[in-house]
C-alpha cells in the first residue's frame, strides 16, 4: 500500500505535516477527515532503500511476545510499543517495530503495516490479515512463532551440519598451502643437483612455480570466475536448469526432495489451518520450497485447483516432491480432515528432513577426507619420488 506524504490544516486553521498509508488520495483524505484534520496537498513517497528482511529467530521472537500480550489482554498499540522498547533485541529490529507502531497509529492495520515495512514474509502478513478478519490475532500469533522457530531450527540444522565439510575445505587449502610454500623449498637444492625428476614431481613444480610467480593472477582469477559463475547462475534458464539438476543428484537428490517437500508442507499447513484460500495458499507456499524448477511447475498446479480440482491430482505430479505428500493430502480429501493431514506430514517430513540433513553430511565428510588425502598423497609422492632415486643412485654406486 503506497505511503503519502501529506500538508493538511485542522479545525483550528493550523497547518499540519506529516505522512500515512493509503490505497489512494480519496482514502487519505478520509483518514485525514476522521482526525479532523483536511488535506492539501499529498506526494505518494517512494522508498528506495532497501530493507532487509528479518531471519526466522527475530520473527518467532517477535510473534511470541506479541501473542503472549495480547492474549492478557493488552491492546495492540502497546504490546507493540512494549516489543519495540525491549532493549535485549538488536537495534535494526527495534527500528523497525518502532515504525510500524508509527504506521498503526496513524490507523493502518497491523498486516498493512508490515506489508510497508517490508521486513517481513508475505506469509506472515496473509495469516495476519486473515486473523485480522476473524479477530484471533493472539492465536495466529502463537501459531507464526511456532512455525518461524520450527523455520528456524531448520535453517540452523543445515548450517550447523555443513560447518564441518567447510572446515575440512578450508584445512585442505592450508595444509596445501604449507607443503608448497614451506615443505617443498626445503628439498630445492637436493632436486636441483639431480639429472632428471620423476613426472609427479615436474608436475608439482611446475604448479607451484606458476602459482608463485603469478599469484596475483591466479587470485585474481579466482575472484573473476566465482564473479561469473554466480552472474551465470542468477539468469533464469541457468539457474532453472541448476534446480532441475539438484533434485536428479544420485544421492543428494533424494535428500533434497525431502528437504523442500518439508519446506512446503510447513508452509501450506500454517497458512490452509489459518483460514487462507487454498489457491492463495499454494501461490505462497510455493515462494518458500527454494527451488526455481519446482516453483515453475506450479504455474499448472494451480490452475487445476482454481478450477475445482483436488489438491493431490494438482500436486502429484510436481517432480521434487516425495510421494508421500500427495498421498497424505489425498487421505485429508477423502476424509474431510485436509487441515489434519496437512499437520501430519508437516510433522513427519520435518523429522525426515533431520535424516536427510544428516546423511547428506555423513557422505560429504568421507568425500571430502578423500580429496584431502589424495592431494596431499599427491604432494608427498611428489616429494618422495626423487629422494628414494638419490639413495637408489647412491647405494649403487657404493657397491660400484
Amino acid at each position: 500500500m503506497p505511503n503519502y506524504k501529506y500538508r493538511a490544516t485542522d479545525a483550528r486553521g493550523k497547518n499540519v505535516k506529516g505522512s500515512m498509508t493509503a490505497a489512494e488520495e480519496s482514502e487519505l483524505y478520509e483518514k485525514l477527515k476522521a482526525q479532523e484534520l483536511y488535506l492539501i496537498t499529498a506526494e505518494e513517497v517512494v522508498n528506495k532503500r532497501r530493507v532487509r528482511p528479518l531471519k526466522p529467530q527475530a520473527i518467532a521472537d517477535f510473534c511470541r511476545e506479541l501473542g503472549t500480550l495480547l492474549g492478557a489482554g493488552v491492546s495492540l498499540v502497546r504490546a507493540l510499543g512494549m516489543i519495540a522498547q525491549n532493549d535485549s533485541i538488536k537495534p535494526r529490529e527495534q527500528a523497525v517495530y518502532a515504525e510500524l507502531l508509527r504506521v498503526i497509529r496513524q490507523g493502518t492495520a497491523l498486516s498493512e503495516a508490515m506489508e510497508v515495512s517490508g521486513a517481513f514474509p508475505t506469509m506472515m502478513i496473509h495469516m495476519f490479515r486473515a486473523a485480522e478478519a476473524a479477530g484471533n490475532m493472539d492465536q495466529t500469533a502463537v501459531r507464526m512463532a511456532e512455525h518461524y522457530t520450527k523455520e528456524h531450527r531448520l535453517n540452523s540444522k543445515i548450517k550447523s551440519s555443513t560447518l564441518y565439510p567447510k572446515f575440512l575445505c578450508f584445512m585442505i587449502v592450508v595444509v596445501v598451502a604449507i607443503l608448497i610454500g614451506y615443505v617443498l623449498p626445503q628439498f630445492e637444492s637436493m632436486f636441483a643437483m639431480m639429472e632428471e625428476l620423476p613426472l609427479p614431481t615436474r608436475i608439482l613444480y611446475a604448479i607451484t612455480g606458476f602459482v608463485t610467480t603469478y599469484w596475483y593472477g591466479v587470485i585474481a582469477g579466482i575472484v573473476c570466475g566465482v564473479l561469473a559463475i554466480r552472474a551465470i547462475c542468477s539468469i533464469g534458464a541457468v539457474r532453472l536448469r541448476i534446480d532441475k539438476m539438484k533434485i536428479h543428484l544420485p544421492v543428494f537428490g533424494k535428500l533434497l526432495k525431502i528437504i523442500y517437500t518439508a519446506r512446503f508442507s510447513r508452509t501450506l499447513s500454517s497458512l490452509y489451518t489459518a483460514g487462507i484460500p487454498l489457491v492463495t495458499a499454494l501461490q505462497i507456499s510455493r515462494n518458500s520450497i527454494g527451488n526455481t524448477y519446482i516453483d515453475k511447475q506450479f504455474d499448472t498446479a494451480v490452475p487445476v485447483v482454481r478450477g475445482g480440482g483436488n489438491l493431490s491430482e494438482a500436486i502429484d505430479p510436481i517432480d521434487g516432491f516425495v510421494k508421500k505428500l500427495s498421498f497424505s493430502i489425498k487421505v485429508g480429501e477423502e476424509t474431510g480432515s485436509l487441515d489434519v493431514m496437512l499437520n501430519s506430514v508437516a510433522d513427519a517430513l520435518e523429522f525426515e528432513s533431520d535424516g536427510a540433513i544428516s546423511r547428506m553430511v555423513a557422505f560429504l565428510e568421507p568425500a571430502l577426507i578423500i580429496v584431502m588425502a589424495l592431494i596431499v598423497g599427491f604432494i608427498m609422492i611428489a616429494v618422495m619420488m626423487p629422494i628414494y632415486a638419490s639413495y637408489n643412485a647412491i647405494g649403487a654406486s657404493a657397491y660400484n
